[in-house]
Formats: structure tokens, sequence, C-alpha cells
């Protein structure tokens, strides 16, 4: 069977109906993970799971160690990676408590430590990342919506920005011309580092409010919050029902 990694986001520091087995603190090359990779049972099958922020919620999106992460996963075992984001909303389509399993992504992250192949090593190394998630996992992830009848959509472009401030309207406009339906601050360079580890790699995204000028008012973090708890349950099924299948 294949052994899980969930890296879970905003919302999800922490995976209830995990039997807890093992609490690992891993060194890696590149610093400390956000938080131990905690090793159990979930749905019956032996999962890992990574609390991106750190538990509590504690690390902003452009500080995340990235690459401590992910190193550490794979150390742990992982062979696929679901990652849990919460997004903001910029296709009609995507409104709060929507699901989304993306397709395609945008980076507009400056400055933070994205690859692996740097420094003193061997040789070159370019990695393809035409399609940035994989199409297996995300399969498994879309045929979960669609057996437990949640409105969500199966493609979508995630734009990932630099937070930790939200997006101008202005921004939002231009992403949307760039052709972005979600828009989030930790997708990237996630998705790239999983892919030069080689590991599969797929985003299930939550929404939990408009993106900037896509409703009347301003968004708050109450709003935020009480759309993540809504829509939190929805997010375990799902994975519940990955794992079990």
């Amino acid at each position: 069977m294949t052994i899980y990694a969930i890296i879970g986001g905003t919302g999800l520091t922490q995976l209830e109906g995990l039997t807890l087995k093992q609490a690992q603190n891993i060194d890696t090359p590149y610093g400390a993970p956000s938080a131990p990779v905690l090793r159990g049972e979930y749905a019956g099958q032996e999962v890992l799971f990574l609390a991106r922020h750190g538990h509590p919620h504690r690390i902003p999106p452009h500080q995340v160690n990235y690459r401590a992460n992910l190193w550490a996963l794979q150390q742990a075992g992982a062979e696929a990676i679901i990652a849990v984001n919460a997004v903001g909303g910029i296709h009609a389509a995507m409104g709060s408590g929507h699901l989304c399993v993306a397709h395609q992504v945008i980076d507009y992250t400056w400055g933070r430590a994205h690859t692996f192949f740097e420094g003193e090593i061997d040789h070159v190394t370019h990695i393809d990342f035409s399609y940035p998630y994989d199409e297996a996992l995300r399969g498994k992830l879309i045929t979960a919506l669609q057996e437990l009848g949640y409105p969500h959509s199966s493609h979508g472009v995630y734009g990932a920005t630099q937070g930790p401030r939200l997006e101008t309207v202005a921004e939002i406009a231009r992403m949307e011309r760039d052709g972005c339906d979600i828009v989030g601050m930790t997708g990237m360079p996630e998705a790239a580092l999983a892919r030069e580890l080689e590991l599969p790699y797929a985003c299930l995204a939550l929404v939990v409010n408009p993106a900037a000028g896509k409703s009347s008012g301003i968004i708050t973090m109450a709003e935020i919050e009480a759309e993540l708890a809504r829509g939190i349950d929805k997010v375990r099924a799902v994975l519940g029902h990955v794992l079990s299948a």
C-alpha cells in the first residue's frame, strides 16, 4: 500500500481521527521542518501528517521551510503527498466552501528557497514541471469528491502569492487575466520541491473566501475562520475516502 503524507495548511494543523503511533523530529540539511512528522493510522491506513504552519499555527507562508518539510516527509517514508490548502476564490465557480483539485499553478512568490539543486552539486538539473500535479493522485481526489457528492471542480489554476498580506483588487484582476481560478500563499515552492524529490503530489484546495474585489465587502479573518470550520470536515472525509480506497 502507498504511504501517503498529508500536509495540513491553515485550519488543518492537526488531523482529527489520527491514531498517533510516533512523532518524529527529523533533522534535515535544510534546517528544521515546521513540526514533527506524525506517523499514525487514519481511515485504517498508515499515514504521515505534517502541519505546514506548525502546531499551533505560527509560521507565515513566506517563512515556511518548504525544503525541510518535503525532505523530512521523504525521509519518513512518504511515497505520495496530498497537500491541503486554504485559498481564495477568483473564478465565479469557486465560491466559499467549494473544493478544487488544482491542475496547474502560476508562481508569483519571490525570495523563497525553492530548489534542492543549488550550492555544491554534481550537475545542473532541470525538472519537467509542465504538469505540476500528479494525475493519478488528482484522479483519486476527484473520485472521492464525486462519490461523496461534494461540490467541487476537477480543474483549477492555483495562483501562488507571497503573503502574508492578502492581495489587492488590482492584483486579483491581473491574476484573473493570467488565468488563475484560485489564489493561495503556500502552493509554491512546495509542489516543485515534491517533483524534485520524485514524490507524486496533488493539491486539495478549500475555498474559504472570495478573492479581493469578488465580493461587496472586505475580507475578514473571522469570515475565513468560520468557513474553515465549516469546510474542514469535508476535507477530512475526502482524505479518509482516498486512504481507505
